[in-house]
Parts: C-alpha cells; sequence; structure tokens
C-alpha cells in the first residue's frame, strides 16, 4: 500500500512545489470562492447600494428604460445574467460579483507573479487579497466595483504576460496586449473609478520603448530632421522592449483606442431601450450627462469618509445591521485591522526602492497614489471606505512584495507572523463581514475597537 500510494503522493508534492505557483494559488481561489458560497443569499432582501442596482437590472432584462444612469452598464448587465441564470433572488443577485471576484483575485496573484518572478510574492499577495475584508465583501454584493477590479486585474495580468521575453516570443505579446486593452475597457465599463490607472500601461510602453532605443537622453537634438527621425523611430520600430514585434503607435491602439471602443460597445443594451433608447450621436454626450449625475450626489451620509480616513481604516460602513432571516446579522465594510496598517510601512518602503530606481517597487507605488488621487481631487463630497478597494490591493502588493522578498532572502519569520495575524484577525471578524448569527443587537460592540468605526 506505501508503494501504491508514493506515485500519486510524489505527484502532488510535485504540482506544488514547481516554481509556477498556479496550483496553490488555484487553492486560495478555490477556498475563497467556497467561503464566500457560504450565507451568499444572506440577507435575503436587498442591502446597502443593492438597492439601485438589482432594479436597473431588472431593467436590462426586460429592455424598459434607463435606470441607473449615472453609472456605467457591465455591473449592472452581470447582475442581470444572474438573474437570467438563477432567478431573481438573492442568490441570483450575487453570485456574478463572487464569480468576478474570484477570477480577479486569480488574475491578480498570476498578475504578479509576471511581474515579480517570486512565487512567494504571488501567493502572499492572493492570501492577503482574499483576508483583507473589503475584495471578500465586494465579492458577496450585488454593486459594480468588482466588475471593474476584476476586469483591471485580468488588464494588468495580460500587460505583465506581454512583457515577459520567454513568453512573448514564444505566443506573441500582440494577443497579450490585445487582450489588456480589452480587459481594461471593460474595467472602465464596471466603474469610472478605475480610469487614473488606464493611463499606466501605454506610458510605461512608450517609457520602456524610448529606454530600449536609447533615446532617453538630456542633451537637445542636433537639428529639427534629426528631432523627427527620433520621433518616428520611438513610433513605428519594432525590434525592441517592452513587446518586440509591437511598435508604439501599435500599442497607443491596443491600450488607447480599443479600450476606449470596448467600453463603449458595454452600453449595446441601452441601444435596445423601448423608452429613450441609446442612438450612435447620443453615446458620447451621454457620458457627460452621466459625470453631472455623479457629481450631482450632495447629500450626507451617516457613514461617508473621506481619502486619508481609508488610508488609517478610521471609517467604515455598515452595509447591514439588523434583524434578518432569523437572527441578528451585520455586514460592517471595512479593511482588516492588521494587514491594512501592516501595508502601510511596506509601501513606504516600495516608495524608497522604487526611488532608487527599482521598477515593480514605484509601480506598485505610483497604481496606490493614482487609485486614491481620484478621489482626493475630483471634489464628489459624498465617498465611502469600499471607494478605497483598488488602492487596498496595490497596498496588498506592496506588502506580499517586502515579505516576499524577504522570503526568498531568507528571512521568513516576518512573513508567516503575518500570514498568522492576518488569518486570526480574519476569523475573528468572519461573522461581521458575513452576515453570520451575532448573539444580539449589541453583538457588534466587540468588533468595534475604535470610538469612528460605530
Amino acid at each position: 500500500m506505501p508503494a501504491l500510494l508514493a506515485t500519486p503522493l510524489r505527484a502532488t508534492r510535485d504540482l506544488f512545489s514547481r516554481r509556477d505557483p498556479l496550483i496553490p494559488t488555484l487553492v486560495i481561489v478555490a477556498a475563497f470562492f467556497a467561503l464566500g458560497l457560504c450565507r451568499l443569499a444572506i440577507p435575503s432582501k436587498m442591502m446597502f447600494d443593492e438597492i439601485h442596482y438589482i432594479p436597473a437590472a431588472r431593467r436590462l432584462i426586460d429592455l424598459t428604460k434607463r435606470l441607473n444612469p449615472e453609472h456605467p452598464l457591465l455591473g449592472k448587465e452581470a447582475i442581470a445574467m444572474g438573474i437570467r441564470l438563477f432567478g431573481d433572488h438573492a442568490f441570483g443577485w450575487r453570485f456574478p460579483n463572487l464569480v468576478l471576484g474570484s477570477v480577479g483575485l486569480f488574475a491578480g496573484a498570476r498578475a504578479l507573479w509576471w511581474a515579480s518572478g517570486s512565487r512567494r510574492v504571488s501567493l502572499l499577495f492572493a492570501f492577503l487579497i482574499a483576508t483583507d475584508f473589503i475584495w471578500f465583501v465586494q465579492s458577496r454584493i450585488a454593486m459594480l466595483d468588482m466588475a471593474m477590479a476584476s476586469m483591471l486585474a485580468l488588464g494588468l495580468w495580460q500587460w505583465a504576460l506581454s512583457a515577459r521575453p520567454q513568453w512573448a516570443d514564444r505566443h506573441g505579446g500582440r494577443i497579450h496586449l490585445i487582450l489588456a486593452g480589452t480587459f481594461l475597457g471593460l474595467s472602465l465599463g464596471g466603474k469610472w473609478n478605475v480610469a487614473p490607472l488606464l493611463v499606466v500601461p501605454g506610458l510605461l510602453f512608450a517609457w520602456h520603448r524610448a529606454a530600449a532605443l536609447g533615446l532617453i537622453v538630456r542633451r537637445r537634438p542636433r537639428s529639427f530632421r534629426a528631432a523627427l527621425a527620433s520621433l518616428a523611430r520611438l513610433l513605428f520600430a519594432t525590434r525592441a522592449g517592452p513587446v518586440c514585434g509591437v511598435s508604439l503607435a501599435e500599442a497607443a491602439l491596443w491600450l488607447g483606442l480599443w479600450p476606449a471602443l470596448v467600453y463603449l460597445a458595454t452600453f449595446a443594451p441601452a441601444f435596445f431601450y423601448h423608452v429613450q433608447p441609446m442612438t450612435l450621436t447620443g453615446l458620447i454626450p451621454w457620458q457627460r450627462y452621466m459625470l453631472q449625475l455623479q457629481n450631482s450626489v450632495v447629500k450626507p451620509h451617516r457613514y461617508m469618509s473621506q481619502w486619508w480616513q481609508w488610508i488609517l481604516n478610521l471609517r467604515p460602513i455598515w452595509f447591514l445591521y439588523e434583524h434578518i432571516d432569523g437572527e441578528q446579522r451585520g455586514i460592517l465594510m471595512i479593511g482588516n485591522p492588521f494587514s491594512m496598517l501592516a501595508g502601510l510601512p511596506a509601501l513606504a518602503w516600495c516608495a524608497v526602492k522604487g526611488w532608487r530606481g527599482q521598477g515593480l517597487p514605484a509601480l506598485i507605488v505610483v497604481l496606490y497614489v493614482l487609485s486614491l488621487i481620484f478621489w482626493a481631487i475630483n471634489g464628489k463630497p459624498v465617498q465611502f471606505y469600499y471607494h478605497y478597494e483598488l488602492a487596498a490591493c496595490f497596498l496588498m502588493a506592496a506588502l506580499a512584495l517586502v515579505l516576499g522578498r524577504w522570503w526568498d532572502a531568507g528571512l521568513k519569520w516576518p512573513g508567516r507572523s503575518v500570514l498568522v495575524l492576518t488569518s486570526v484577525v480574519f476569523i475573528g471578524f468572519y461573522p461581521i463581514i458575513s452576515a453570520g448569527p451575532l448573539p444580539g443587537k449589541k453583538g457588534y460592540v466587540e468588533y468595534m475597537w475604535l470610538k469612528s468605526w460605530r
């Protein structure tokens, strides 16, 4: 019997010991998905902003007329798909976002694997995102944010793949660029929060191409003809990084124009409304109208907060707290109290390394800042903690990068300590982020570590 078991056990061990962390990543994603299924249909009625998006999804199914016109359609199309597949009930409303959250978790981990080349960095990131509370809660509610975040993760994964020479040379970096642009456009079709981040892939491609061609110089061109020749070389040369065989002009198509077209394509169902159908001439003016509607939301909310409070995890928001489905239940939208704060010094470490010329730490810091700057400067008065979702992902990427590099260098105890503490806090808060039964109306008190959390 031991001899018979030796082969499958060895095969399993080999799968988990490969350098590429594909199998362990799938295990983490499967565990996340299974945990998300638990009590997914509780509460059985709509909660928080589901009251806006579920009726809008119903209108997309019957194509009667516009509803919730201030947001793009992709997230509502996903909810509508869940209703058509599983029925117009709580499970049908929320299941699509759980799928999107699981796919986005996998894609984000794969993106960091291809960007860092570190197995431990990738796996740490997958675990930290799965337990940061925000990703978990947003994957279990019928809102628009997970459509945006998951599509962004898929886009970054394909973008990272396109720039890997050993992969792109064999399989075609162009295909990955096209897919990256497709998912980035779909991300914008989920929600506009992602807009500042979408310029990064194209700008970074241009910078790397200029560096590869030796065009980043401080001296001025000797003549106008020399400047024109350098510009033409920059735009149309193909035998240089970051993606061989693709010129900068072509990359501008796949990372610039193509995502915009994909975004506009997400409005396709609106052309078939029975009342006020969308028209080609009205598609662009409609974007301005959407912006006006979003800026018109000025009524204060009890749980509204500001971007600097999100960084310190100071002001969460209750998605649910009431006696429902036979028990007192709650869903608290908050970040993991340990990993959210542990990520801040890691982000500072990345800033220092980026200043010294390391590309990946610098990129993580830039993406984190761009995720926050949307809210810091847009002047929208009513903001909530869940808007920190994208920035929190890059914060966890910074923490995973620091811990993973230390682990690869032989310093294992910080990474192991963070895994244990993050797990303990997640398990402790699990009832209050998953609509679990609470002991009574005051059952939330033991989770209120700060006065500002109430």
